[in-house]
């Protein structure tokens, strides 16, 4: 079996392992760096559940390899809380019950950061448009948007989670 060394930096860690060749990132991130809040829901790339940041853009981690990240920045969900005070999109999750089952979640705020990392502002179809490739079968989707429409407005305010690091 070909293995591949894969230097990668994960939610601001540098990171080397060496992994099979055909290891697909949603298991490096999971079994590997013992990442779980990175979910696998379908392997087809249709659900969204494993959805991560990858050098700033919203991926599928299920339909990459691991090795072919080499060089590249991963933020998991893991990433997103900082010092115990939860990023605006988790907190907007929790307040406008974007949530039920939960399992959807981890891939829909990564992908909802990606979008506000691109827009901070916004409308509800941008903000539909942006979680489209992620499914949710339990909320309808209207909480998810108000959730996501309350993380902007924080981060607009400037509570955000990354300035507790900063």
């Amino acid at each position: 079996m070909s293995r591949h060394t894969v230097n990668v930096t994960v939610n601001g860690e540098v990171v080397s392992e060496e992994v099979e060749a055909r290891m697909l990132l949603v298991h490096f991130i999971r079994e590997v760096l013992d990442l779980t809040g990175t979910h696998i829901g379908c392997d087809t790339s249709n659900c969204g559940a494993c959805t991560v940041l990858l050098n700033g853009r919203a991926v599928k981690s299920c339909t990459i390899f691991a090795a072919q990240v080499d060089g590249g920045t991963i933020e998991t969900i893991e990433a997103l809380a900082v010092d115990g005070k939860l990023h605006p999109l988790q907190e907007g999750f929790w307040e406008k019950h974007g949530l039920q089952c939960g399992y959807c979640t981890p891939g829909m705020i990564m992908s909802a950061k990606h979008l506000l990392d691109k827009n901070p502002n916004p409308t509800e179809e941008e903000i539909r448009w942006g979680i489209s490739g992620n499914l949710c079968r339990c909320t309808g989707y209207n909480k998810i948007v108000e959730a996501i429409q309350y993380a902007a407005e924080k981060i607009e305010q400037g509570d955000s989670a990354e300035e507790v690091s900063a």
